[in-house]
């Protein structure tokens, strides 16, 4: 499976924002839109990804705010990245060495989407169920063995 595979079944829903962007206002539409992840794009281009998790490294060297911190101060301006052609197998190996949950998927330079770990884990969960059910199918369709006394 391909991570082309699981963006066909997400869809193609994208929320970016620019480094130039107040974090305040980053954190405030990642809790309306009730997601974890923002990709941030300057001039066309893939600038970094803000995850809840640097929200929160932002407010606690703030002191328990975010101020008027902007994004790019906050955001992971080197963040792992893949093709829709890359096999899951490499994107959950390189979520684990990485501690990333949200990846984006670029190709030619051009956004095609984020997968996250939760999108990994019902993919593989989804595959594992449909080759159960293939399987216990061919199962019970074993055909009988034949007497040869």
């Amino acid at each position: 499976m391909q991570v082309s595979d699981i963006l066909r079944v997400k869809g193609g829903t994208l929320f970016t924002m620019s480094p130039e962007d107040l974090l305040s206002k980053a954190a405030e539409f990642m809790a309306e839109k009730d997601i974890g992840s923002l990709v941030i794009m300057s001039r066309g281009k893939l600038a970094g990804m803000l995850t809840f998790r640097e929200v929160i490294r932002a407010v606690v060297r703030n002191g328990g705010s975010v101020g008027e911190a902007t994004i790019g101060s906050a955001m992971d301006d080197q963040p792992q990245t893949c093709e829709p052609t890359t096999e899951l197998d490499e994107v959950r190996r390189l979520m684990l060495e990485r501690h990333a949950r949200y990846v984006p998927v670029m190709h030619d330079g051009m956004l095609m989407g984020v997968i996250s770990f939760y999108d990994v884990a019902k993919a593989v969960v989804d595959a594992q169920n449909f080759e159960n059910k293939m399987l216990k199918a061919y199962i019970r369709d074993w055909p009988e063995e034949q007497n040869t006394d």
